[in-house]
């Protein structure tokens, strides 16, 4: 069982005297002829072994003060006016608060799109009176203007509030942390993730979602499902409520639990990702992905001999496969129609979905795909495939019409029970995660060479580009991404100005010791130079800085670095090539792979 962790453990001897005390209480003992043998663990392997259960449990202590609720409603001053038809109109405490919720979205192209209207109005004439619905009968004689206005000032206010103001706020939501924040569970202090309960609002969604606009209920005591061990102190719902249950459920994490109103889906509040549970549970995942690395050769050619079989489903299901391992595409999972936007994954692909291009004299069999992924991404590739891959999407869309499945005899159990039957725990995400951590991994041999500090980093963005790419990881471009590329492109103006001054004056410096060859002239030469130096390397900086904004305005590099990426893969670079881990992970981040900062050597490979 240890083996794994040997290149972990520093082994120290010490006599049977000097055992207790011993300033680590991270270890294993062994008692031994001519005293003890400890092996000091790193902090976080020792915990996860300390506290490993056999029958499924997560903890056997768990204590926490529960959630914090949203702010109550708050009615807006006498002298903000709703309008409808050109007359102002006071609203009843529930459908104002609404109203304000539409108002403070006016200036955003959501308030434009027909559905969003009508789903906001339908919802909103819910908490009308009825003489307010008998009244408002149509949202485009309704004015939300003088609202908004109020709202946009609110927001100025804040922004211009005393430093004095902003430090008591500040105060105040580290009283809230201190209180609500951190757990303890199986006697550690644990800090939790999400502890405040989100305020009502207005449905969102992602791309052009049916229920967007749809009033998100305020969540209340009534609603709320606490999960802590019998022998703690229990959280006490706010004064005059009950909480809807009390569970002392310890083969779950989390702490918190109600459902939504929207889609009716579960919500939870569990612990941060920093903590011990989180970062096993991470640790798990990626040697998950290790060992597939171990059978990837064996179930590619099993699949690749799976496109000859003579049952169709066993043809879809290898395609489909290939398509998992070869694009890293997300399974995809079945949902109830007009409950979420039209998104797709592989297994849940369309006819309308793909376009084949045969081969043409020299040219190889080229797929497209053209499809919403998750969070209403566009997917859209063209790339070359095996004859027989081509061949088979032939035979698969034959007779079939644009909305008819494209794997028809397939679907996501389906092809989860014949990966479980490849190897244990593997799943379509355990290939991206594989197939995202090995691509970083090649990526960083290739591009990094011997450079400056912002050089390597501009390196390592590259190599987690080509990873955001390979998972459709794209975002659109930041509203402030031209001011803030126009500012960058200040800077850099601004010192090659500087450069080229500093150029000159070292030209002339030259010049003058050239002619005296004195102390004081060379001196200054060096001087000069230094200067020159300095201001070289601030501009490369500052161009390096300017391509990798240009290059990732439309890739986003944080998902895959936080969830399909091996952080020992990472941290080995780093410690390989001298660059301080906050220059990849922000302070969050570094808390969140602890356990790979400890782990990870240099030579660590995925």
């Amino acid at each position: 069982h240890l083996k794994q962790w040997l290149h972990l453990f520093r082994v120290i001897r010490v006599k049977e005297t000097e055992y207790k005390s011993t300033p680590h209480s991270s270890y294993l003992k062994k008692k031994t002829a001519t005293g003890w043998l400890i092996f000091l663990f790193p902090d976080c392997v020792f915990r996860w072994e300390e506290e490993r259960y056999t029958d499924g449990s997560k903890w056997r202590f768990l204590e926490h003060k529960g959630p914090v609720f949203a702010p109550p409603y708050e009615p807006l001053p006498n002298k903000v006016k709703f309008y409808y038809d050109g007359k102002p109109m006071k609203l009843s405490g529930s459908a104002e608060e609404v109203a304000t919720f539409f108002a403070k979205m006016l200036d955003h192209e959501y308030t434009t799109k027909d559905i969003f209207r009508k789903n906001f109005y339908k919802d909103w004439r819910k908490e009308m009176t009825s003489e307010e619905k008998s009244i408002i009968t149509d949202l485009n004689k309704c004015d939300f203007r003088e609202m908004s206005e109020y709202f946009k000032a609110q927001s100025e206010a804040r922004k211009q509030m005393s430093k004095e103001e902003k430090q008591k706020i500040k105060e105040e939501n580290e009283r809230i942390l201190q209180e609500y924040g951190f757990c303890i569970m199986d006697n550690h202090k644990e800090r939790i993730g999400n502890f405040r309960i989100e305020p009502p609002g207005l449905f969102r969604g992602r791309g052009d979602h049916p229920k967007m606009g749809m009033l998100k209920r305020r969540i209340r005591p009534e609603d709320i499902i606490i999960n802590c061990s019998k022998d703690s102190k229990q959280p006490k719902p706010p004064p005059g409520t009950k909480w809807k249950e009390v569970r002392h459920d310890n083969k779950v994490t989390w702490l918190v639990s109600w459902t939504e109103n929207i889609q009716g889906s579960i919500k939870y509040i569990m612990l941060n990702p920093s903590s011990r549970i989180k970062g096993e549970k991470d640790w798990q995942k990626y040697e998950t992905a290790r060992r597939l690395k171990k059978c990837v050769d064996r179930i590619r050619t099993q699949y690749r001999d799976d496109w000859k079989s003579k049952e169709m489903r066993i043809r879809q299901r290898a395609v489909a496969l290939y398509f998992i391992d070869k694009l890293a595409l997300r399974a995809g999972n079945e949902k109830e129609e007009g409950e979420t936007a039209d998104t797709v994954g592989c297994c849940s692909l369309r006819v309308e979905h793909i376009k084949l291009y045969p081969k043409l004299d020299e040219q190889e069999y080229v797929v497209e795909f053209d499809f919403l992924g998750k969070d209403s991404i566009r997917y859209y590739n063209k790339i070359p495939v095996e004859k027989r891959v081509f061949k088979n999407l032939q035979l698969f869309l034959e007779n079939k019409q644009p909305e008819d499945d494209l794997f028809d005899r397939l679907n996501t159990s389906i092809l989860n029970k014949h990966l479980q039957e490849l190897m244990d725990g593997l799943t379509a995400k355990v290939f991206r995660t594989y197939n995202a951590s090995i691509t970083l991994q090649q990526q960083l041999k290739e591009l990094t060479s011997e450079d400056s500090i912002p050089a390597k980093i501009l390196s390592y963005n590259r190599a987690n580009r080509a990873v955001a790419i390979l998972c459709n990881h794209q975002r659109a471009p930041p509203k402030t991404f031209e001011k803030s590329m126009q500012n960058l492109q200040t800077k850099i103006d601004e010192k090659q100005k500087q450069l080229s001054a500093a150029r000159k004056q070292l030209k002339a410096a030259k010049a003058d010791h050239k002619a005296s060859h004195d102390e004081k002239s060379r001196k200054t030469v060096e001087v000069k130079r230094k200067a020159v130096q300095r201001i070289e390397e601030q501009l490369m900086k500052l161009q390096v800085q300017a391509t990798d904004r240009e290059e990732n305005k439309q890739i986003a590099l944080g998902t895959s670095k936080l969830n399909y990426l091996d952080p020992r893969i990472s941290v080995a670079w780093c410690k390989k090539w001298s660059i301080p881990t906050e220059k990849i992970y922000n302070k969050t981040q570094r808390e969140k792979f602890a356990w790979a900062i400890d782990m990870a050597e240099k030579d660590y490979e995925f």
